[in-house]
Protein backbone atom coordinates (compact mmCIF):
# COMPACT_ATOMS: atom_id res chain seq x y z
CA UNK A 1 0.00 0.00 0.00
CA UNK A 2 1.07 3.11 -1.05
CA UNK A 3 1.81 6.06 1.91
CA UNK A 4 0.96 10.02 2.36
CA UNK A 5 3.36 12.26 3.74
CA UNK A 6 1.41 11.51 7.08
CA UNK A 7 1.99 7.76 6.87
CA UNK A 8 -1.37 5.62 5.84
CA UNK A 9 -3.21 5.94 2.70
CA UNK A 10 -2.35 6.60 -0.77
CA UNK A 11 -0.71 9.61 -2.33
CA UNK A 12 -3.56 12.09 -3.65
CA UNK A 13 -2.82 11.51 -7.61
CA UNK A 14 -2.10 7.64 -7.09
CA UNK A 15 -4.91 5.58 -9.01
CA UNK A 16 -4.80 2.05 -8.49
CA UNK A 17 -6.53 -0.58 -8.02
CA UNK A 18 -6.20 -1.49 -4.33
CA UNK A 19 -6.49 2.14 -3.71
CA UNK A 20 -9.79 1.45 -5.14
CA UNK A 21 -10.48 -2.06 -3.08
CA UNK A 22 -9.47 -0.08 0.75
CA UNK A 23 -11.67 2.42 -0.45
CA UNK A 24 -14.88 0.27 -1.39
CA UNK A 25 -14.10 -1.33 1.85
CA UNK A 26 -14.42 1.35 4.15
CA UNK A 27 -17.28 3.02 2.09
CA UNK A 28 -20.10 4.21 3.97
CA UNK A 29 -23.74 4.08 3.50
CA UNK A 30 -24.00 7.72 2.46
CA UNK A 31 -20.84 6.89 -0.04
CA UNK A 32 -22.69 3.30 -1.41
CA UNK A 33 -25.37 6.17 -2.14
CA UNK A 34 -23.40 8.56 -3.75
CA UNK A 35 -21.86 6.22 -6.27
CA UNK A 36 -25.30 5.12 -7.15
CA UNK A 37 -26.49 8.67 -7.63
CA UNK A 38 -23.50 8.65 -9.80
CA UNK A 39 -24.69 6.37 -11.91
CA UNK A 40 -28.31 7.93 -12.22
CA UNK A 41 -26.43 11.00 -13.39
CA UNK A 42 -23.57 9.64 -15.24
CA UNK A 43 -25.20 6.68 -16.73
CA UNK A 44 -28.79 6.28 -15.99
CA UNK A 45 -30.82 5.59 -19.31
CA UNK A 46 -28.94 7.82 -21.80
CA UNK A 47 -25.85 6.98 -20.71
CA UNK A 48 -25.90 3.45 -21.47
CA UNK A 49 -24.86 3.18 -25.33
CA UNK A 50 -21.23 5.13 -24.07
CA UNK A 51 -21.11 3.01 -21.08
CA UNK A 52 -21.24 0.27 -23.05
CA UNK A 53 -19.08 0.72 -25.54
CA UNK A 54 -16.38 1.76 -23.35
CA UNK A 55 -17.31 -1.45 -21.34
CA UNK A 56 -16.62 -3.33 -24.82
CA UNK A 57 -13.55 -1.54 -25.17
CA UNK A 58 -12.22 -1.85 -22.21
CA UNK A 59 -12.76 -6.15 -22.07
CA UNK A 60 -10.90 -6.51 -25.68
CA UNK A 61 -8.39 -4.58 -24.40
CA UNK A 62 -7.61 -6.19 -21.64
CA UNK A 63 -8.39 -9.53 -23.32
CA UNK A 64 -5.88 -8.43 -26.16
CA UNK A 65 -2.92 -7.82 -23.47
CA UNK A 66 -3.60 -10.62 -21.39
CA UNK A 67 -5.20 -9.27 -18.37
CA UNK A 68 -8.14 -11.29 -18.32
CA UNK A 69 -7.05 -13.44 -15.14
CA UNK A 70 -6.42 -9.94 -13.33
CA UNK A 71 -9.94 -8.64 -14.41
CA UNK A 72 -11.87 -12.29 -13.31
CA UNK A 73 -9.69 -11.20 -9.91
CA UNK A 74 -10.70 -7.99 -9.68
CA UNK A 75 -14.26 -9.16 -10.38
CA UNK A 76 -14.17 -11.82 -7.72
CA UNK A 77 -12.77 -9.49 -5.07
CA UNK A 78 -15.35 -6.74 -5.51
CA UNK A 79 -18.20 -9.63 -5.96
CA UNK A 80 -17.29 -10.66 -1.91
CA UNK A 81 -17.19 -7.02 -0.80
CA UNK A 82 -20.73 -6.21 -2.37
CA UNK A 83 -22.33 -8.97 -2.82
CA UNK A 84 -21.94 -11.97 -1.48
CA UNK A 85 -22.69 -13.65 2.12
CA UNK A 86 -19.53 -11.90 3.37
CA UNK A 87 -20.38 -8.60 2.00
CA UNK A 88 -19.48 -5.39 3.91
CA UNK A 89 -22.04 -3.51 6.18
CA UNK A 90 -22.24 -0.54 4.46
CA UNK A 91 -22.67 -2.47 0.96
CA UNK A 92 -25.56 -4.58 3.09
CA UNK A 93 -27.23 -1.51 4.49
CA UNK A 94 -27.98 -0.26 0.82
CA UNK A 95 -28.76 -3.60 -0.87
CA UNK A 96 -31.40 -3.06 -3.66
CA UNK A 97 -31.71 -0.90 -6.12
CA UNK A 98 -29.50 1.49 -4.63
CA UNK A 99 -26.74 -0.76 -3.52
CA UNK A 100 -26.97 -2.54 -7.71
CA UNK A 101 -26.38 1.34 -9.07
CA UNK A 102 -22.87 1.61 -6.33
CA UNK A 103 -21.89 -2.13 -7.34
CA UNK A 104 -22.48 -1.36 -11.02
CA UNK A 105 -20.69 2.07 -10.40
CA UNK A 106 -17.73 -0.06 -8.90
CA UNK A 107 -17.32 -2.34 -11.37
CA UNK A 108 -17.08 -0.25 -14.37
CA UNK A 109 -14.61 1.74 -12.41
CA UNK A 110 -12.36 -1.24 -11.41
CA UNK A 111 -13.07 -2.28 -15.48
CA UNK A 112 -11.76 1.64 -16.31
CA UNK A 113 -8.34 0.94 -13.73
CA UNK A 114 -8.05 -2.31 -15.61
CA UNK A 115 -7.88 -1.16 -18.89
CA UNK A 116 -5.95 1.78 -18.05
CA UNK A 117 -3.15 2.32 -21.03
CA UNK A 118 -5.21 0.44 -23.10
CA UNK A 119 -8.15 2.24 -23.67
CA UNK A 120 -8.62 6.19 -24.20
CA UNK A 121 -9.05 8.58 -21.90
CA UNK A 122 -12.60 9.24 -22.13
CA UNK A 123 -13.08 5.54 -22.46
CA UNK A 124 -11.59 5.51 -18.65
CA UNK A 125 -13.76 8.54 -17.73
CA UNK A 126 -16.97 7.02 -19.01
CA UNK A 127 -16.11 3.73 -17.04
CA UNK A 128 -14.89 5.44 -13.55
CA UNK A 129 -17.26 8.95 -13.86
CA UNK A 130 -20.01 7.20 -11.58
CA UNK A 131 -17.82 5.75 -8.62
CA UNK A 132 -16.05 9.03 -8.75
CA UNK A 133 -19.45 11.00 -7.40
CA UNK A 134 -18.12 8.96 -3.74
CA UNK A 135 -14.15 8.53 -4.85
CA UNK A 136 -13.38 11.96 -6.56
CA UNK A 137 -9.58 10.69 -7.01
CA UNK A 138 -11.02 8.47 -9.70
CA UNK A 139 -11.02 11.84 -11.80
CA UNK A 140 -8.90 14.22 -10.20
CA UNK A 141 -8.87 16.92 -13.32
CA UNK A 142 -12.89 17.00 -13.42
CA UNK A 143 -14.51 19.00 -10.26
CA UNK A 144 -16.98 17.30 -8.66
CA UNK A 145 -20.69 18.75 -7.96
CA UNK A 146 -21.60 19.77 -4.41
CA UNK A 147 -23.53 17.67 -2.27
Amino acid sequence: MGLDAEGYGFPEHQRTLARLMDDIRVLSPAGVERAAMGWDTHVGTNGLPALHAAEKAAVHAIEQADRGAAWDEVRRSLFGLTESGGALISWKAEHGEIGHKAENAAFAAALGLVATGLISPEQAATLMRPMAEALPWLLPGESQPES
